[in-house]
């Protein structure tokens, strides 16, 4: 692997509320996208308006973080609605995202859904048929992050719809090739974390939490920037794939399938 993305959530708080123990000016830099919570789960028009502009001063791509309608629950508890309601939402907080890109003069790279959508969407037959369906017909170009294997990856794979397959370097593995969904994450030793992402990069292997060997197929490394500690995170493992010989880049566009 000669280059790979990284990307972190940011944008996560709520007017003067922030999430995380950083802050967004010093992981931006680290990262090459970003995935901008779009008010739904975190977020407001004015976080969105600073967030995106950072994003474009650094030159990071932007890319929209729509969640359930949960701030209370940062966006991580299973809303029971319908797949119709959810696609709506999801296009309302997208829609939303792209106008303030356009009104910095960038333009959306992707869109990533946020937490527990991102999982319900992964699984759900219908939910993710009929928001591929809907992506695909509003925004052809717009790069979809995803889990590999999933139900979505899948049905954007037969859609013909541009993903991004992601590896979580701060989430545990299970032996289906999942992370194991957790709504609090501990501190992680930053050397640990950048360890088990080269060898990943290097490898495509990953050791799961009952010590199995699995495979593993991304174009992306995702740090969450809410997790613990994460901007040394960001910065050991930016550094230890940079001394590596592995760049730090966004996608392009033109090697996504």
């Amino acid at each position: 692997m000669l280059s790979v993305d990284l990307n972190s959530d940011i944008g996560e708080g709520f007017g003067a509320w922030h999430i995380g123990d950083n802050t967004d000016e010093q992981i931006m830099p680290l990262i090459s996208s970003a995935n901008v919570a779009t008010g739904f789960h975190a977020g407001d028009p004015s976080t969105m308006y600073t967030t995106v502009e950072l994003a474009g001063k650094h030159g990071v791509s932007v890319g929209a973080h729509p969640g359930y309608r949960d701030l209370l629950g940062f966006g991580r508890r299973h809303i029971h609605t319908s797949a119709h309601e959810l696609v709506h939402d999801i296009i309302y907080q997208v829609g939303a995202l792209r106008e303030i890109a356009h009104a910095h003069g960038l333009t959306l790279q992707h869109v990533k859904p946020h937490g527990a959508l991102y999982m319900h969407l992964a699984n759900d037959q219908d939910a993710a048929g009929l928001f591929i369906n809907h992506l695909h017909q509003l925004a052809p170009e717009l790069m979809l992050y995803v889990m590999h294997g999933t139900r979505l990856h899948k049905l954007a794979l037969e859609k013909c719809h541009p993903v991004i397959c992601e590896f979580y370097a701060d989430r545990d593995y299970d032996q289906s090739g999942s992370i194991v969904f957790t709504r609090k994450t501990g501190a992680l030793d930053p050397e640990q974390v950048a360890k088990k992402v080269l060898r990943a990069c290097r490898e495509n292997q990953v050791t799961t939490v009952d010590h199995q060997e699995i495979s593993v197929q991304f174009d992306s490394i995702c740090i969450h920037s809410d997790t613990p500690g994460a901007l040394k995170l960001v910065r050991v493992v930016r550094q230890t794939l940079e001394q590596a010989g592995i760049a730090i880049q966004a996608p392009n566009p033109m090697n996504i399938q």
